[in-house]
């Protein structure tokens, strides 16, 4: 279970974006998060993340409560997530060629040995072929660099995804082709997801239940 219990967060102390949110989800469940742009739901996935250290309040997960943040919090739970953003030229970076952004995770925990044969299977899972993996960000598309970000962030088999309006800077084709992507290693891991984004339609066909932002802070 992750647990955001009574979150403050911002990025000035005097003025939060955040103030006082809960959400729990269940282990396995898909929860879309539905707000306006600026409201603060970004802010609060990076927290429920551990991206983002909280003025106030706690997360927990599964029954303990994070103590670190980003690089600092334990390897257990910071390996528990797989995070993608709105947008992947931000995430990425634009030094690496795909296959070296895909295994990023794999060789910062200690299993470049395994990059090779995994990264091959993720291109293969997100739709990018053999000669897609040896070029840079800027030589594709922001399609194929999201699918190379959603393989990034299935490498370490997480128990948790955060999609941060995945698929707002993409076409239709694509984004319910990342969506198949996510929904599939879901069934096949039985992990969760906190979806966040502005589109009701997508996020209702998407989760299992769609919480607005107004009925967080109302």
């Amino acid at each position: 279970m992750l647990e955001l219990r009574t979150i403050t967060a911002g990025y000035e102390r005097r003025a939060p974006v955040v103030r006082g949110v809960s959400l729990t989800l269940a282990d396995g469940e898909a929860v879309g998060l539905l707000g306006p742009s600026g409201c603060g739901k970004s802010t609060l996935a990076r927290v429920a993340a551990l991206l983002h250290r909280p003025d106030a309040g706690q997360v927990v997960l599964d029954g303990e409560v994070a103590r670190g943040w980003r690089h600092r919090a334990p390897r257990a739970q910071r390996t528990a997530y797989g995070v993608i953003f709105q947008q992947p030229r931000l995430s990425a970076d634009p030094r690496l060629r795909l296959t070296d952004l895909i295994a990023e995770p794999l060789r910062a925990t200690g299993l470049g040995n395994e990059a090779a044969e995994r990264t091959a299977a993720l291109a293969h899972r997100v739709g990018l072929g053999p000669d897609l993996l040896t070029r840079r960000p800027h030589e594709v598309s922001d399609g194929q660099l999201q699918r190379a970000c959603l393989a990034r962030a299935l490498a370490l088999r997480p128990r948790w995804l955060v999609c941060d309006e995945m698929t707002a800077m993409l076409d239709a084709s694509t984004t319910a082709a990342l969506v198949h992507v996510v929904e599939e290693y879901r069934r096949e891991s039985g992990a969760g997801l906190l979806a966040v984004g502005h589109d009701r339609t997508l996020l209702s066909r998407w989760c299992d239940r769609t919480v607005s932002w107004s009925e967080l802070t109302g």
